[in-house]
């Protein structure tokens, strides 16, 4: 069902322009001040193309686009970005010890071009929504550049791990091509694959696969209306082989002992007439409650929180950390023995009744707070914090009403849930580490 392909791949010269200082994290992943400091760290540095400045003195004819696309054709011709001489798969790595926990893991996958399908062919999966925005932005760029800079973090499902083998070969055999340590201490490691035998191999076991998109979904709903703009533009004379029949993607198995999904918690501010009395109430028919008290040091209180959190995953617990002028405390709510979820989310699918954050928006933020779905997509009154401590922080700085604290969802439910065609709640799942912008590049000209 997945058609993959080997492709030449562009990569930057690392004689002049160094792999620690001109790749960059994905585009949406760049904050105003990691583009400052991505434009310090190196003249080459992706971030021109990859999140360009915009100019008081833009206009249609010089403006973040038309630089981005200059750009690419000066590297190219001054040997910045070489292309490689043979078609591969790239063989990705990468190597992080786990935010908050500090376990190491390495996350294995490949890089390779793989066919655009439309979500209607059941081969490719999503399982978030999608914004105009960012999609318009990507596909100006796209048109001018015709080359794909970030990945596509690609999930499919191989119990054997045939291509994990094949990866295994790779990395055993010969040092990495590129290899650097990012600025949250992830080491990436790349090898190309172009041995026929083993291209071969890995393309006959992605061939029957089913493809879940974990992070990428603008860029690769992007490359469909490009496809679709490309196919118009060529009438009659289309080519099915044609390069933008194709989007760069790194495939990931799920069975892959390095993948992780952090939790993402959410920070509660502007609830008018906020009470955690209330809320408390309101969640008293359906949810028992732990309560870890504190008076002066948190730490400890706080450490006992976060440890039953993590070990009480399978109980639907949701941990909350208001703040007050009494005493202070963390909760942790489980789901009550019996609760009757259909009763509490009547109109939330079934798939979606088990995971925690659509327990806690459906059951807990719009009912008990007024946070409906329409304020939570426009932030009004709900940001998000990676880092649980970061969450907490908000709360005692006086920048948050309540923070709520979740685990992460599990990877086989998002691909469950993503294969039924359902849609999660916008940022349910975030993969860690991020794929890099630039490790490989793919240039979409025929």
């Amino acid at each position: 069902m997945a058609q993959v392909f080997p492709f030449r791949a562009f990569r930057f010269n690392p004689q002049v322009a160094p792999f620690e200082r001109v790749l960059t994290q994905p585009y949406d992943k760049i904050s105003p001040e990691r583009q400052a400091e991505y434009y310090a760290m190196h003249p080459h540095n992706l971030i021109a193309v990859e999140k360009g400045r915009t100019e008081e003195s833009d206009d249609a004819s010089n403006n973040v686009y038309t630089r981005a696309a200059a750009r690419v054709e000066g590297w190219i011709r001054d040997a910045v970005l070489l292309e490689d001489p043979t078609p591969a798969f790239y063989a990705y790595t990468q190597e992080f010890a786990v935010p908050g926990w500090h376990e190491k893991r390495t996350r294995r996958g490949f890089i390779g071009a793989g066919q655009l399908e439309d979500y209607s062919a059941g081969i490719v999966f999503r399982h978030e929504h999608t914004l105009s925005g960012p999609k318009a932005d990507r596909l100006e760029l796209l048109r001018h550049t015709r080359l794909h800079t970030g990945q596509l973090f690609m999930l499919y499902s191989d119990p054997q791990k045939r291509v994990d083998a094949v990866i295994a070969e790779a990395e055993k055999s010969a040092a990495p091509a590129t290899e650097l340590t990012d600025e949250y201490c992830v080491v990436h490691r790349l090898w190309p694959i172009a041995e026929s035998e083993r291209v071969q191999a890995m393309q006959q076991a992605m061939a029957d696969r089913e493809l879940v998109i974990a992070d990428g979904h603008h860029r690769y709903e992007t490359a469909l209306n490009y496809r679709n703009e490309r196919r118009a533009q060529a009438g009659a004379s289309a080519v099915p082989q044609a390069g933008y029949e194709r989007a760069m993607m790194t495939f990931i198995n799920t069975r892959s002992e390095g993948l992780t999904i952090l939790a993402t918690h959410r920070v509660v501010t502007n609830v008018h007439d906020f009470s955690w009395s209330a809320v408390r109430r309101y969640l008293e028919p359906w949810f028992s409650a732990e309560v870890f008290p504190f008076t002066g040091e948190a730490g400890p209180a706080r450490d006992k929180f976060l440890m039953r959190l993590k070990e009480t995953a399978a109980q639907h617990s949701i941990g909350a950390y208001p703040s007050g002028n009494g005493q202070r405390a963390f909760y942790l709510f489980h789901l009550r023995p019996g609760a009757d979820l259909a009763q509490l989310l009547p109109a939330v699918p079934s798939l979606q009744r088990e995971l925690d954050v659509v327990l806690l928006h459906d059951g807990i933020l719009e009912p008990a707070l007024g946070i409906t779905l329409q304020s939570a997509t426009r932030e009004m009154n709900l940001t998000y914090e990676r880092e649980a401590l970061a969450a907490i922080a908000a709360v005692d700085a006086g920048r948050a009403q309540v923070s709520f604290l979740l685990n992460p969802v599990d990877v086989e439910k998002v691909v469950e849930i993503a294969t039924a065609n359902e849609v999660m709640p916008q940022k349910s799942t975030d993969f860690y580490p991020k794929l890099l912008s630039g490790i490989t590049m793919y240039r979409v000209d025929v």
